[in-house]
């Protein structure tokens, strides 16, 4: 049964992800239901469209993106490939398995451009709130069109969200921050290390954001990088120039205290203290509501809303694998959607959530949570016709990458792997990482070639 209709909320990868999924099923001859994506930006792919904006956007909107300059993949590649899209199909030729931003943009475009996704989305266009009409089994959307400022409504059966979670900074208060006299900014409005050059740069925080930025300011020529860590250190064998120390208490001027009892001089510090998952246009009832988890609580299988089954989020996970797992998600949403899946009753989906998530709870390692989503999305493999692909080999990739950034934090991005989907061997960059300082896609490329014609 496809007359019904279907609204997507943003055209990042994971909104593109369902759009994917209901092209693959066309495809096949099979009818789909009406579909409309909405999408705040002037542009599809999310996080990767980057910007050199920060705060606020061309019609006024809070950035979505934390995209920066000099961004290169801090994974392989090859554990992020679509199954349908590889990237030698895409390329026409081996690369790297460490690709810079606008690289994996023009990949993220390559199959999505195949298709006439971009007939079914409406840019510059933002949901401002959504209402449940019990009556009809139909959500009310109210949007606002940004570019000739007018309101509108649309009405749907099923309703996706995409909006990731990785645009509204988490920011924590510390005594006497606001006299510091250098730059103070969160992660998500970091534009590239350029503006750090010879400052000695404070971050605080743990994560993936906070070691990224901190290498990446050392590459570029920051005097020292510190990371304030509130609980674990991330614990890399850093190189001169980096180091780690326990909570930032309060600053005094320029001056930050840390919970040791030693204090530093610094010129700029960068949060790098994480992301809310926030959906303003939703109303409480139907509002995911998690810290940033492997398996968030409320959604069956990762996709459902278990307290409405005809809600779905796609990409809210914390995230090992992203572009091929989101796809999984769509895969499963999709066949939901057309009736191909049925769901338990309320309090099975109940206890089914609750069993990922104890097992969630049991991880402790790094390979510990590789191997909980590498489960998860085995699972949603097994529900629909999504290509199959060697998880388990994907897995092990994660795992060596994890010991790769253990033994030279600096060099990770050099080593290569082989594709699960179509079996290419990734080539050495012509450059080491941390020489090569031109991340262009003519460039990238160009080199690439000459590369291989050398080889030859």
């Amino acid at each position: 049964m496809t007359n019904f209709k279907v609204g997507i909320i943003g055209a990042g990868p994971s909104g593109l992800a369902m759009l994917r999924a209901f092209e693959s099923e066309q495809k096949k001859g099979n009818p789909i239901p009406e579909i409309k994506c909405y999408e705040k930006q002037d542009n599809w792919g999310g996080m990767w469209n980057y910007t050199w904006r920060t705060g606020v956007g061309k019609y006024g909107e809070p950035l979505h993106g934390s995209m920066y300059k000099y961004l290169w993949s801090n994974g392989p590649k090859e554990c992020l490939e679509f199954a349908d899209y590889t990237f030698s199909e895409h390329f026409g030729q081996s690369i790297s398995s460490y690709p810079p931003r606008e690289v994996l943009f023009d990949y993220i475009q390559g199959r999505i451009n195949q298709s006439n996704a971009r007939d079914y989305i409406q840019f510059n266009t933002v949901a401002r709130w959504v209402d449940y009409l019990e009556d009809k089994q139909q959500f009310r959307v109210i949007f606002d069109s940004l570019k000739d400022n007018r309101t509108f409504e649309e009405y749907f059966d099923y309703l996706v969200v995409g909006t990731g979670h990785f645009s509204t900074p988490n920011f924590p208060y510390f005594k006497g921050i606001e006299d510091f006299p250098g730059a103070v900014m969160h992660a998500h409005d970091f534009r590239g290390a350029d503006q750090f050059k010879d400052q000695r740069l404070l971050l605080i925080g743990s994560s993936y954001s906070a070691e990224d930025i901190g290498v990446q300011c050392y590459k570029h020529g920051s005097q020292s990088v510190t990371i304030a860590y509130r609980s674990n250190p991330i614990g890399c064998n850093w190189p001169e120039g980096i180091k780690e120390k326990s909570l930032v208490t309060h600053f005094e001027g320029s001056k930050a205290f840390f919970k040791d009892g030693s204090s530093e001089e610094f010129d700029a510090v960068i949060l790098c203290t994480g992301y809310q998952h926030k959906f303003p246009f939703l109303p409480d009832n139907m509002r995911l509501k998690t810290k940033n988890r492997l398996y968030p609580d409320d959604l069956y299988k990762g996709v459902v809303f278990n307290h409405n089954e005809r809600l779905l989020y796609l990409g809210m996970q914390d995230q090992y694998y992203t572009f091929n797992m989101f796809d999984t998600q769509a895969w499963f949403a999709r066949d939901y959607m057309l009736g191909r899946i049925a769901i338990p009753e309320k309090d099975s989906r109940t206890k089914d959530i609750k069993k990922w998530m104890d097992y969630e709870e049991k991880t402790k390692t790094g390979a510990d949570h590789v191997d909980f989503q590498t489960d998860y999305i085995k699972e949603l493999i097994s529900m629909t016709d999504y290509p199959d692909f060697n998880v388990d080999k994907v897995s092990d990739m994660f795992k060596s990458w994890l010991k790769d950034k253990e033994n030279n934090i600096l060099n990770y991005r050099d080593q290569v792997y082989r594709s699960v989907m179509d079996g290419t061997q990734a080539i050495p960059h012509h450059t080491a990482w941390m020489d090569e300082m031109d991340d262009s896609l003519e460039k990238y490329l160009e080199e690439s070639v000459v590369e291989k014609a050398e080889a030859i």
